[in-house]
């Protein structure tokens, strides 16, 4: 790879790295006090896959340890969002399963941001996004499958 096609990947790894830290910085500012994006995209996981999923399985979804991700399932637990039943397969591991309320908080945690959406989508209009997520969804997808 020649050093013009290497800094073009990088500028785009670059580029989503910052916008992922400003969408998150924004995003933490519109969830209540003690709640953090990895609680937050917890909750989306189990919408946009599937819930009933052990932490293990999670935990390996999110590239982190079992422990850090036991942690974010207590957090969300405690709060009455997610709840752990035995494992419908084994009966000695547990499984995620959302609850009412967890959906309820996802849905308007997003809700919360839509006035800044609404300015995203002055300057970007949904022309534009429809353009740009398919590409990015091609290239989640990639690099998902790479990583099995």
């Amino acid at each position: 790879m020649d050093s013009k096609t290497l800094s073009l990947y990088f500028s785009l790894f670059n580029e989503i790295g910052i916008i992922e830290q400003l969408s998150r910085t924004l995003f933490e500012s519109q969830l209540p006090d003690g709640f953090l994006m990895s609680h937050f995209s917890v909750l989306n996981h189990l919408i946009r896959v599937q819930d009933g999923q052990t932490p293990l399985k999670l935990a390996q979804a999110f590239q982190l340890p079992k422990t850090t991700m036991t942690h974010t399932l207590s957090v969300l637990e405690k709060h009455g969002l997610i709840e752990m039943r035995p494992n419908p397969k084994d009966g000695r591991s547990k499984c995620v399963w959302l609850t009412t309320k967890g959906q309820d908080f996802r849905n308007e945690a997003i809700e919360k941001l839509a006035p800044f959406l609404a300015t995203l989508a002055e300057q970007f209009p949904p022309e534009a996004v429809n353009q740009l997520v398919p590409g990015l969804t091609e290239i989640r997808q990639f690099m998902d499958k790479q990583r099995d």
